[in-house]
């Protein structure tokens, strides 16, 4: 019972991971210090848009990807679940990366100070470098997220499906859509019918059983039509 109870907080945990892999990347992550003459400032300040903008687009993946698990199968949701376990991975991966080399990370932003573009020139200008908290905060989202992917692997057996009410109800709407269609004729129809030796009342009564009474009437109608006329025909060839 708990287990099946457990994909609503399984899915509002990946949805606050995702928040807070979004958060770092908007924060502050390193404050590069540059040499005296090297640029108009001797301060840089390079956010995580500037140093893993990536962090956005898997942010962005992972809190679709949890919005999916509400209504996904359960073949759906382990595809959905090794796919969040990748996009952790990539997050701790871009992470660790601009952790272990914050002047290459923060060369976009230094560059547009400085005037350079080169890596080499880039390391050449800088003095020190702060790193903040936020490298490590956005490195915990990653790690968060490849852990739900592995907890929805394990437990997303015991979670219901899809509703099956309303995959009979949408079954069976499109097979009495399917009998209209089929009881619907005209006059062009039933002419293309008698043309090929089929008479057109036949298939009215042979329709679906839903609608029988209604074609089955309706061919009684054209019978007794037809009775009528041929009746009239012979009385007025009797008449003198």
């Amino acid at each position: 019972m708990r287990a099946r109870r457990s994909r609503p907080l399984v899915v509002v945990a990946g949805l606050a991971v995702a928040g807070v892999i979004m958060l770092a990347w908007t924060q502050t992550w390193f404050t590069v210090h540059l040499q005296a003459g090297a640029a108009v400032t001797n301060r840089v300040a390079a956010d995580g848009a500037a140093v893993v903008p990536q962090y956005t687009a898997l942010a962005i993946a992972s809190l679709a990807l949890f919005l999916a698990m509400t209504i996904a199968g359960r073949v759906v949701r382990v595809v959905l679940a090794c796919v969040e376990v990748l996009l952790g991975l990539g997050v701790v991966v871009s992470g660790i990366t601009a952790l272990a080399d914050p002047v290459a990370a923060a060369k976009g932003a230094v560059g547009e100070v400085a005037g350079v573009s080169d890596l080499g020139a880039v390391r050449k200008v800088v003095d020190t470098v702060d790193v903040s908290a936020w490298p490590v905060v956005g490195i915990a989202g990653g790690v968060l997220a490849v852990l739900l992917g592995v907890v929805v692997l394990v437990v997303q057996r015991s979670w219901p499906g899809p509703s099956r009410k309303y995959g009979a109800a949408t079954a069976g709407a499109a097979a009495q859509a399917r009998a209209a269609a089929l009881v619907e004729r005209d006059a062009v129809v039933d002419w293309d019918d008698l043309s090929a030796g089929v008479d057109p009342t036949d298939l009215a009564e042979a329709g679906d059983p839903a609608s029988g009474s209604g074609s089955q009437s309706a061919g009684t109608g054209r019978i007794d039509d037809r009775r009528r006329s041929n009746d009239g025909v012979g009385t007025e060839r009797g008449a003198p």
